[in-house]
């Protein structure tokens, strides 16, 4: 039941393929670590969001960076901005920058012209075969990706962090030395095996991350590692999710369209209404639309 949500999309995309240049919408051909990503390699827009919305109240929302080429970073950022001012949505944009670069003060700068600038994703860790491919779990231990987090927080802006399970200890170790720094984690923790092992060091990961008070858990992107997940083979996942972060520090996430491949926008919301059943109707509302809007301030 909606019960007056006032839903907030915390983690999707937008994306036209005229503005910027995205390499992995436009490589043909490439199976990515969710799958094949050929129904979604057109145009994204406001109205195709809308669309897929259809009757639900989602009042606003969040677009996270969507891979870009490097060098239309900002451009992805200001046409967020035009687009959401001519449409409305997305209430908030988290860019991508490179927190080693030597000019991330400029790029910081640069991406502060949009209004609706919050914070930057700079993705640690895929799939343990893309993450092998391009290095980016070397983030972790890189002093240079430290002090931009740090520069990140100076400025009163957050970091949405996603990353595999076998990440998770090293990232817990790193996140509390910058406690200053609002922090979102990314697909609850992006767990894809659901074997005993791979569920223990999930597990004992998000135990570990959900120990830092400056970090929250948007639950999204389940549909990217189990393709025809319901509520009940999510159970485990959101219920260890809530004892840990506890619903004050969770958020509803659609991934849209990358979860659009396994499912429609109603579906996958129902399901997360099934898993919150239990939740009092103010966990609710914070699940479902607080904790997104006071992190993301919109």
């Amino acid at each position: 039941m909606l019960n007056d949500l006032a839903i907030v999309d915390a983690h999707h995309h937008l994306w036209d393929l005229n503005a910027c240049h995205y390499p992995w919408l436009m490589e043909k051909g490439v199976r990515r670590f969710f799958g094949d990503p050929a129904p979604i390699q057109k145009d994204y827009l406001a109205a195709d969001f809308r669309a897929d919305i259809g009757s639900l109240p989602i009042s606003k929302s969040v677009h996270i960076q969507v891979g870009v080429a490097p060098e239309d970073s900002v451009r992805e950022t200001l046409w967020l901005e035009s687009h959401a001012e001519a449409h409305g949505l997305p209430s908030a944009i988290i860019g991508f920058a490179d927190l080693t670069a030597p000019d991330l003060d400029a790029q910081l700068d640069a991406h502060a012209q949009a209004s609706r600038f919050r914070g930057v994703r700079q993705i640690i860790g895929r799939s343990a075969e893309e993450n092998a491919a391009n290095g980016s779990g070397l983030l972790l231990s890189n002093p240079a990706f430290e002090e931009g987090l740090r520069q990140l927080a100076a400025r009163g802006l957050s970091f949405d962090l996603q990353l595999v399970p076998t990440q998770m200890a090293a990232a817990a170790e790193l996140f509390a030395r910058v406690p200053e720094l609002p922090v979102a984690l990314c697909h609850a923790g992006s767990l894809s095996r659901f074997d005993d092992q791979g569920f223990a060091l999930w597990e004992d990961g998000i135990r570990a991350l959900s120990a830092l008070p400056n970090m929250i858990c948007k639950i999204s992107g389940l549909g990217m590692f189990d393709n025809h997940w319901t509520a009940a083979s999510a159970r485990r996942q959101f219920d260890w999710i809530a004892a840990h972060f506890g619903p004050k520090r969770m958020a509803f996430g659609s991934n849209f369209p990358v979860d659009k491949l396994y499912g429609d926008y109603a579906a996958i919301w129902q399901r997360f209404d099934q898993l919150s059943q239990g939740f009092s109707a103010k966990e609710r509302a914070g699940l479902f639309g607080g904790t997104a809007e006071r992190f993301y301030r919109i």
